[in-house]
């Protein structure tokens, strides 16, 4: 007796997902009628037992993230999840709806992929890594510096993983970075749909081979993915939020290899790559051949003190002065956007153009674009350009470098915006300070350990 039959459009929809009835753009008549022949599972969005409640969505236990409330859908006291209510309410009486007929299956030619791009040695290396990796079950770290173009270095990988009918998602904590990626990768992989997934996409109601998403929108997933490369694995938020975590390990199938990149991988990473529980690859050089500048420490005084006073530190003054007057771009790294509003008068002496950018800022990409085109001179700016930026002839300061916010990391991603092009692979990066911190020592170690391997291995010209 043959199998009654299945709706191959909801199947491409829930294939690896676990939504809510409100994400599902089918009627309640079809989604019954599946459930009932055995093609779509259904589950408690919140789970207790003993007033000790689980969000299966985002794995959310902490008593204080949950609230009962009298439901008018249930017409009970219900619970429901307040950690991920900015995705919809996951509550008892909320029903997740998965998958669970037969597998879907993409169809891919023989040629995927058009990238025709050469590796450095370095980067070659690491592909081949990356490749290795694709093949089986297990962990892999890509820890490449600042500017050695490690997306390229996933490029076969995907192909290979692509080839072998794998299901490929490339995770990363922020939207920019999706927004950034996803073109790249539509463009070195013609042949197959690419999905984009953010808060607002277009996207979110199909199923692909190769998905571009935020680690956000992974809380809707649950074993759809034979790879998951994680872009950027020591940003905020997913370094310090366990829930993404959860979210990045529900999305994965049981077999599935998993690619972390980084140019700064937490002391945790670290000490596994060392001690060998964790296996990884280094790309210590930039595409270019040449070492990444390492940041000069200047003493600025009391500088918090000095903005008080309209003041700006004679020591910065100059510095600023002498890149407006060479016509070299900059960017000026502030612990706080209070500080930054506070002082751009200041520095608006100097030169009228010169503007802020922060996260909150409505214009922050357009004001980017501006300094990328020469019609700013230079801008002041909180951590949120610390990745992602390349401007050709950059020089970087960090005002106040000793403040708690400047962590290693962030440090040695500032400093890495500096020096990207072929053309202008030098530059300048200044930590301005009343004190040095342990960070930026740490830093400056950091940038130049990796020299010193790429000299160590030839991967440096000269």
């Amino acid at each position: 007796m043959s199998s009654p039959p299945f709706s191959p459009e909801l199947q491409n929809h829930l294939t690896g997902r676990l939504l809510l009835a409100s994400e599902i753009p089918f009627s309640p008549t079809i989604i019954s009628d599946q459930i009932k022949h055995g093609y779509v599972s259904v589950t408690s969005g919140v789970q207790g037992v003993n007033g000790q409640y689980n969000c299966v969505r985002c794995g959310n236990q902490n008593s204080a993230l949950f609230y009962t409330f009298p439901c008018k859908i249930c017409n009970q006291d219900c619970t429901y999840c307040r950690a991920c209510i900015m995705m919809g309410r996951v509550s008892e009486c909320a029903k997740l709806y998965g998958w669970i007929g037969p597998d879907l299956k993409f169809t891919v030619p023989d040629k995927v992929m058009s990238w025709d791009g050469t590796l450095t040695s370095g980067q070659q290396t690491a592909s081949d890594c990356v490749v290795e990796a694709v093949k089986r079950k297990g962990e892999l770290l890509v820890w490449a510096v600042c500017g050695a173009g490690k997306t390229e270095v996933l490029f076969p990988g995907i192909e290979a993983g692509l080839l072998a009918g794998k299901r490929i998602c490339m995770a990363t904590p922020r939207t920019d970075v999706v927004l950034e990626l996803s073109p790249r990768l539509k463009r070195a992989f013609p042949a197959i749909e690419v999905s984009s997934l953010y808060g607002g996409s277009e996207d979110r109601s199909k199923a692909s081979p190769l998905t571009v998403s935020t680690t956000h929108q992974l809380f809707r997933f649950s074993e759809a993915f034979d790879v998951v490369i994680i872009d950027e694995v020591d940003a905020f938020p997913y370094s310090i939020d366990d829930s993404l975590h959860y979210a990045v390990n529900k999305s994965k199938k049981p077999s599935a290899t998993t690619i972390y990149l980084t140019a700064t991988p937490s002391k945790q990473m670290q000490r596994s790559y060392r001690s060998g529980k964790l296996q990884a690859v280094t790309i210590p050089a930039r595409y270019h051949h040449k070492p990444i500048p390492v940041p000069e420490m200047k003493w600025s005084g009391n500088w918090q003190k000095q903005y008080l006073q309209k003041k700006i530190p004679p020591v910065i003054a100059s510095w600023v002065s002498e890149r407006l007057q060479q016509k070299i771009p900059l960017l000026l790294f502030f612990p706080s956007i209070q500080v930054m509003e506070q002082v751009i008068p200041l520095f608006q002496t100097l030169s009228p153009k010169l503007q802020t950018v922060h996260s909150q800022h409505p214009e922050r990409k357009e004001r980017v674009q501006a300094l990328r085109n020469g019609e700013v001179p230079g801008l002041l700016t909180t951590t949120i350009l610390e990745r992602g930026v390349t401007i050709e002839r950059l020089d970087v300061a960090v005002i106040g470098a000793e403040h708690e916010v400047f962590s290693e990391s962030a440090l040695v991603q500032i400093a890495g915006r500096v020096g990207r092009s072929f053309t202008y692979p030098t530059g300048t990066i200044a930590f301005f300070h009343y004190g040095k911190s342990k960070a930026m020592v740490e830093a400056i170690c950091h940038i130049q350990m990796m020299n010193k391997e790429a000299w160590k291995r030839g991967l440096l010209d000269g």
